[in-house]
């Protein structure tokens, strides 16, 4: 399929190019002395991506010890409350610790291990990649320390407990916003220290080349998975395909394997409280060109061109830009990018438990929220939704501030 110029049954040997550029965005815009760094894990990463050893050993990983392939649950109840929609998820919420993140961080621990790496360098902000990475630590027996703002750790406590029983220093970030933005920013200052015996393994489809492209890599599995199965499912392909997007892996793991199709695809961002600035995480949506952690990309900036204060009230989401594939897809129009705000987003997630007995992440509820609302609008048809994690790291912090609804 060709998409304004762009030739989608070979995107993916195009882009990013040898640069790590998808279009202009993306690249590598880091030290000097942490672009041998990114080369080094560009190299290992081509050479053990083609080897049928490390191939075969992450198969046997997602398999055995992750649980691969994740269903597809098709629901029922929600769908005939709706009209003639009938709506699906991919249950990333069933893969081992919870969400999709672990696709990614046992893959970059397989990758630590190959380069003889000891330590594990992360951020995480819903906590969700960090206890992902935490227990790739512990199955390859790697050092973990992981970098979460002390906004996030007081939202995220079954989480922070998750990451220190399997054995990862969960190190607080208190300056500025003592967000994900912040943790960030710490993650990459201990990494520039420590990255001749670490591997910084980011949480998402952004940072320098090669992160963007190989979390993508590693998250195509749900986008394999999905398709497939909703064509056994079915017998025809989901008209909409819809996907929560903060940095964006769980979305470009999902949209990866229908790019080439004639699906609609929907990439949802966190509205928050409403549209000024401060009040949401919704790069693509209000974003300009920027460079920030290392990379090129849309992103919120203040007055005086710096990431702008973001907030959402979901971990995951709250940060000032969004993965150089997201903002290429933007461009092109391939990928409808559009956002929910906090409060369709909870009543989503009462909605999700209450009818269909899943309890969804306050990330995936976006998608959820997005999903039905066009299920509405459309009068047939059918829409995947992207189901990226569970909530029982968000129900504490639900109850506390929204009560029982």
């Amino acid at each position: 399929m060709n998409f304004n110029g762009i030739a989608f049954d070979t995107y993916f040997k195009n882009y990013p190019d040898e640069s790590g550029f998808f279009g202009k965005y993306g690249g590598v815009y880091v030290p000097d002395e942490l672009k041998k760094a990114m080369e080094e894990i560009t190299d290992a990463y081509f050479t053990i991506c083609k080897s049928s050893k490390f191939i075969a050993e992450l198969r046997k990983i997602r398999r055995e010890f992750q649980g691969r392939p994740t269903p597809i649950s098709y629901l029922e109840r929600l769908s005939n409350s709706l009209g003639n929609v009938q709506l699906y998820v991919k249950r990333e919420d069933l893969n081992h610790t919870g969400a999709h993140k672990l696709n990614h961080c046992m893959g970059e621990g397989l990758l630590a291990k190959y380069m003889g790496k000891k330590k594990i360098i992360a951020e995480t902000g819903a906590g969700q990649h960090g206890v992902a990475l935490a227990t790739a630590a512990a199955y390859f027996g790697l050092e973990c320390d992981i970098y979460m703002g002390a906004v996030d750790i007081k939202k995220q406590a079954p989480n922070v407990a998750r990451m220190k029983i399997l054995g990862a220093n969960v190190v607080e970030v208190t300056h500025g916003l003592a967000t994900l933005k912040e943790a960030v920013d710490a993650a990459f200052e201990a990494y520039g220290r420590e990255y001749k015996d670490a591997i910084y393994c980011i949480g998402s489809v952004l940072g320098p080349h090669p992160f963007p492209m190989m979390v993508r890599d590693f998250q195509s599995v749900v986008g394999i998975e999905a398709r497939a199965q909703f064509l056994e499912m079915t017998g025809e392909l989901p008209d909409a395909v819809v996907a929560c997007v903060g940095g964006g892996s769980n979305a470009m793991g999902i949209f990866s394997g229908f790019l080439n199709d004639p699906v609609d695809i929907y990439g949802i961002e966190p509205l928050g409280r409403g549209e000024k600035l401060g009040d949401h995480a919704a790069s693509l949506k209000y974003g300009e060109e920027g460079i920030m952690h290392g990379f090129n990309s849309l992103m919120l900036k203040d007055e005086n061109g710096e990431p702008a204060p973001v907030y959402s009230v979901a971990s995951g989401l709250d940060y000032p830009s969004s993965g150089p594939e997201h903002a290429f897809l933007h461009d092109l129009g391939r990928v409808k990018y559009d956002v929910i705000n906090d409060e369709e987003t909870i009543d989503a997630f009462f909605t999700l438990s209450r009818m269909e007995g899943i309890i969804p992440a306050i990330e995936s509820a976006h998608a959820v929220a997005y999903g039905i609302k066009l299920a509405k609008q459309m009068k047939k048809g059918s829409v995947l939704i992207n189901l990226s994690g569970r909530g029982d790291k968000d129900m504490d912090y639900v109850i506390e501030k929204y009560g029982i609804r």
